[in-house]
């Protein structure tokens, strides 16, 4: 070590030493007018006394909450304190960097407000602008205490998305504090493209990269004007009418004031929006009108938003081949290697049966199914029908058996006692009038739900098919059920074993035999909730049946 470095050092130590000793109003006096050689020591110091103080409230200040605690403590400890976004009393490229994706990161779904954009730019500026500030030692603590925070914050939401609960959340977990978060904070510290680590975050999955392009160029033409969202129903009825004239107003219809209402006015009022957005002019408030009205490009983007989420919550690396089914689309396709090998119409869950969200694989085929009625459906239809008419399950085709598999008449039975369950089993046989058609596709779930054919094929004609209790019927299940068997067939060492398959099905199909057809190279099933999606450039959305995307949005969106 050279006299200069030794010197240097014993310099810092003095200074540090003379910066502790100081009482607080002296110490953000002697903060100020900090020669650039000197500055870095005073700023780690800062920093640490900082953090301590915020540690206990998660908060820089009264004004200035902290998202990333503690990662905060644990990296900058690690480090000694140094900043990481300056150096000396200058600005390093990252942060320059970091505010310029900050200031259009709404093309990955993101909203900057969450990253405190508006103080960053704020406190960037005061530094770039103001020779007196850039001597501030306090300020540049400051400063990169907020840098830091918002980049970790934006590599959890890049990375896993805003939608798990906080027990999930990496920014909560210690390993993922001292290696993933640790990892990124090392390399934007050595330099490396914020770009680059942006994008390496993010999903792979073409159809999110669809998205994200959709999403760019809905943004460049999106209706950027504020409105009221209405949550409704509402217990506030006049909290409500007032947010729903102030909406009418912000649609130039010229409502007035909540003073100024009354029912007929309120009637003629809707009558008019109605009829100006091309919707049946009834005048009566409705939760489909309230959807219209909150159907603006704000919120689309929202939506936007959570889908992206969602891709987050899927694997990094999709299987070769899988079915995909998407609930709101009321589509299934079949994916290999990202090119579509067929789609079929479904039809889902009603809205008081949802679908639910399954991740799971197909382990069996049963050509001529019967079908055991679930206890779910026995406790909310079937058993209140059978107190009202013991006749009800023969009307229905269905029958009645007990645990050893006798038949069991129903009217010999005192269902009235019954109120959780019954001690029977209620099945339909095998045949064209199932209710799970001619083919059932297995896969084990904990919620009984399977996809499957139907005796009602008329339904597929209805735009809306949310018509079932929870199970997805298909309507081209041929193609899927040849599919699953191709695939499995090619990985069998019998000669023309696709052939007999095949034709295996096809005669038990012809001849109404029941066949439970084992397959061996099991293909995964994602059954997912995605609002919306790219559709040749342009971003289709679908209705949100199951009022998911609403949940969310009022839970992490609403005030974005």
């Amino acid at each position: 070590m050279t006299h200069s470095s030794i010197s240097q050092i014993i310099v810092g130590v003095i200074v540090v030493l003379q910066f502790i000793s100081c009482n607080d109003k002296s110490e953000k006096t002697k903060a100020k007018n900090i020669p650039p050689l000197e500055m870095d020591v005073f700023v780690q110091e800062i920093i640490k006394n900082k953090l301590e103080e915020a540690s206990a409230a998660n908060k820089l200040d009264d004004s200035t909450g902290l998202y990333a605690m503690q990662v905060l403590n644990y990296y900058y400890e690690e480090n000694d304190y140094s900043p990481i976004w300056s150096s000396k009393g200058k600005w390093q490229l990252s942060a320059d960097s970091l505010m310029g994706y900050l200031q259009q990161c709404e093309t990955d779904g993101l909203f900057k407000d969450d990253y405190q954009f508006a103080e960053l730019q704020t406190l960037k500026k005061l530094l770039d602008d103001d020779s007196l500030n850039r001597k501030d030692a306090e300020q540049w603590a400051r400063v990169d205490i907020l840098f830091t925070d918002a980049f970790v914050h934006l590599l959890q939401d890049l990375k896993q998305g805003r939608l798990q609960p906080d027990s999930l959340c990496w920014i909560n977990n210690k390993t993922q504090q001292e290696t993933f978060f640790k990892d990124y904070l090392d390399k934007i510290k050595a330099g490396q493209s914020l770009y680059g680590i942006v994008q390496s975050l993010q999903p792979t999955h073409t159809a999110y990269l669809a998205l994200k392009k959709g999403a760019a160029a809905f943004l460049q033409g999106m209706d950027k004007n504020k409105y009221t969202y209405l949550s409704y129903p509402s217990n506030d009825s006049i909290g409500f009418l007032k947010t729903l004239v102030t909406r009418l107003n912000e649609s130039g219809m010229e409502a007035g004031t909540i003073s100024e209402m009354d029912t007929t006015k309120l009637r003629w009022l809707i009558s008019t929006y109605q009829q100006t957005k091309g919707l049946k002019p009834t005048g009566k408030l409705s939760a489909s009108l309230v959807s219209f009205l909150n159907n603006t490009d704000q919120e689309k983007f929202k939506r936007i938003a959570i889908t992206l989420d969602r891709y987050k919550q899927l694997p990094e690396q999709m299987p070769e081949k899988y079915i995909w089914v998407n609930l709101p689309s009321y589509y299934l396709r079949v994916w290999e290697r990202d090119t579509l090998q067929m789609e079929s119409k479904i039809i889902i869950g009603k809205p008081n049966t949802p679908t639910p969200d399954i991740y799971s694989e197909i382990s069996d085929l049963v050509i001529y199914p019967t079908w055991t009625v679930p206890n779910s459906i026995i406790l909310k239809e079937i058993l209140p029908a059978l107190k009202r008419n013991p006749d009800y399950l023969t009307k229905k085709g269905l029958g009645l058996y007990d645990n050893n598999g006798d038949t069991v008449n129903p009217r010999g039975v005192n269902w009235t006692k019954y109120s959780k369950g019954i001690p029977y089993f209620v099945r339909q046989n095998s045949g064209d009038n199932n209710a799970l058609g001619v083919i059932k596709f297995n896969f084990n779930n904990p919620f009984d739900v399977y996809l499957h054919d139907t005796n009602q094929r008329y339904l597929f004609k209805n735009q809306s098919r949310s018509l079932s209790h929870g199970c997805v019927r298909v309507q081209d299940w041929k193609k899927l059920a040849f599919y699953i068997v191709r695939n499995d067939s090619i990985q069998s060492a019998l000669p023309d074993s696709l052939k007999l398959r095949t034709d295996s099905i096809m005669s038990w199909l012809a001849q109404k035999e029941k066949h439970r057809v084992f397959i061996k190279q099991r293909i995964p099933v994602f059954i997912r909730y995605f609002g919306c999606e790219a559709v040749n450039g342009s971003i289709l959305f679908y209705e949100d049946i199951y009022n998911r995307d609403k949940v969310l949005r009022e839970k992490y969106f609403a005030l974005k």
